[in-house]
């Protein structure tokens, strides 16, 4: 099945919540493990994040993972690469290769940096899986997020969906010519993949100014506010 976020977001049991409880949980919280950069806080946070994910709101495990991965497996990297190359004083590791060693300090601090990756990730999932864009934007513009930030926001979240649909039909198009039946085609069918989707991408960018300013676009996105008016104070009325 097709990871969707948005219909994630619209069918799980705390989509109707108070958008601005769960806008302002996720930030504080993310705040909070930035600042206090603390693995044991790191730890709760995640099991709280999680558990209100998958035990609360319903989401699959399966889905919970699919958001995961592709953030975590850059976490991990740039964990590694700060464990390997940052770092001084007392060496725990010699690796032997061009005098590459892993320290104390750069062991903890691709360990903390992995922790509070690991902690934030899950707040956003969070906010992100539980609820809806357009909730979410009319917060932000509720509590005085500047204009042109949500509107940023707004088109790259739209332009995601594009990008991952145009990867999707072009390797399809690959599939059905065999284009990954070897290691070798593999290697140049990604590789005219990623060339064509960079020109693809130029196309989508003016076809979507092109939209814009034939719908008389002046610098302010309109979002769809659902059931009504949000109250800051309170629940949806």
């Amino acid at each position: 099945m097709k990871f969707d976020i948005d219909y994630i977001a619209h069918n799980n049991k705390l989509t109707d919540v108070n958008a601005y409880f769960k806008v302002i949980t996720s930030i504080v919280l993310m705040i909070v493990v930035l600042i206090l950069n603390n693995l044991v806080l790191d730890a709760v946070v995640f099991i709280a994040m999680s558990t209100a994910i998958l035990a609360i709101a319903r989401v699959s495990i399966k889905d919970y993972i699919k958001f995961l991965t592709i953030p975590m497996a850059f976490a991990v990297l740039t964990c590694i690469f700060l464990i390997f190359f940052f770092g001084n004083g007392e060496v725990i590791y010699n690796t032997g290769i061009f005098g590459i060693v892993v320290t104390k300090s750069s062991f903890d601090l691709g360990i903390k940096t992995f922790g509070r990756c690991f902690a934030c990730f899950t707040c956003l999932g969070f906010l992100t899986l539980t609820t809806p864009i357009a909730d979410i934007l009319n917060c932000l513009r509720n509590i005085k997020v500047p204009i042109v930030l949500i509107d940023i926001a707004l088109l790259m979240y739209n332009i995601i969906f594009i990008f991952l649909d145009q990867i999707s039909v072009m390797r399809n198009a690959q599939q059905t010519r065999l284009g990954y039946i070897n290691s070798k085609s593999t290697y140049k069918s990604l590789g005219m993949l990623f060339s064509n989707l960079f020109f693809k991408s130029l196309d989508k960018s003016e076809t979507l100014q092109h939209s814009l300013d034939s719908r008389g676009y002046s610098g302010y996105l309109p979002v769809y506010k659902s059931k009504g008016d949000f109250d800051v104070k309170g629940a949806k009325y």
